[in-house]
């Protein structure tokens, strides 16, 4: 029961949150391996972008790649909110005085991101591929032609077999696994603290939020430049043998980058990243919580 409700509490926030998604996957993708100045502009800001693939793709373009996002939510967190939950369940977690351990936490969140990435790879790849599809004018990055999640399964199932498939899993491990230990921890320990303030009631949903806020904020932060790394790793071409057109690896990735992009390469798409992962962490975790409150009261009744 508990990978269900982290599924279903991923799947509502990732149905309003997808947009930015689609927003912060092109810009991440705008100018790959080039330096500043020495590529066209097509997306300045998040609002700009929407405007921008409303105009051009159409309006309903800014839910790109929603059913395999969807599908990737369902999947990823349902084994990350319910492996961390379980883990939580056996009181690992906490200290010899009962409060949430704050190393421990990130222990179990990275545990629990690595899981989840590894078996919801395919379904991200397809997703990050058909959100970076676009018009010609203003295409950014590697144009994949999938016309919707089975047929991009198909097609890359068919050209490169099962492990095509999870081309790109290397760099989807290690930004889940920092996403989740930090967006975990952080909302874990920022609940027992805020709690412990006694401004609210203790099953307050105000609790939650406020701690929904401080993690959505320190997620961004340290994941960005590994979400980053991770959409050029999935989107990027293959040749005949499946072999990566620019990168070979995570850290061939990183150097490219570093070297062409400077470090700022790293935090692009950083606005549509926040705005994203701010309500979408918010949302995640506030349903999740709402939902193992309405489960326990359920299970007394």
């Amino acid at each position: 029961m508990e990978f269900l409700i982290g599924g279903l509490a991923a799947c509502g926030a990732g149905f309003f949150t997808n947009p930015l998604e689609v927003v912060k996957t092109r810009m991440q993708l705008q100018g790959e391996l080039q330096a500043r100045g020495q590529h066209a502009i097509h997306y300045r800001n998040s609002l700009h972008a929407i405007k921008t693939i409303v105009k051009t793709d159409g309006i309903l373009a800014i839910q790109s790649g929603l059913v395999p996002a969807l599908w990737y939510q369902l999947v990823m967190n349902g084994i990350r909110l319910g492996t961390y939950q379980v883990i939580g369940n056996t009181g690992f977690t906490k200290d010899k005085h009962g409060h949430v351990s704050f190393v421990k936490s990130i222990a179990a969140g990275a545990l629990a991101g690595c899981m989840g990435a590894t078996i919801g790879s395919p379904f991200f790849m397809i997703k990050t591929h058909m959100q970076s599809k676009a018009a010609q004018e203003i295409a950014v990055g590697h144009q994949h032609p999938h016309e919707s999640m089975l047929h991009g399964m198909r097609s890359v199932f068919r050209d490169y077999g099962f492990t095509g498939l999870w081309r790109g899993v290397s760099a989807a491990i290690p930004r889940v696994m920092v996403g989740s230990a930090t967006q975990l921890s952080s909302f874990s320990t920022s609940k027992e603290y805020i709690t412990k303030l006694d401004m609210f009631p203790s099953d307050s949903w105000l609790n939650t939020f406020l701690a929904t806020l401080c993690s959505g904020v320190t997620v961004t932060l340290f994941m960005t430049p590994f979400d980053v790394v991770s959409t050029r790793m999935y989107n990027q071409g293959v040749d005949v043998q499946g072999k990566g057109l620019h990168y070979n690896n995570v850290v061939d990735c990183f150097v490219k980058m570093f070297r062409t992009e400077g470090l700022w390469g790293f935090y692009k798409g950083w606005g549509p990243s926040f705005l994203r992962l701010g309500p979408h962490t918010v949302l995640t975790l506030m349903i999740w919580d709402r939902l193992r409150i309405f489960y326990k009261r359920f299970q007394h009744i």
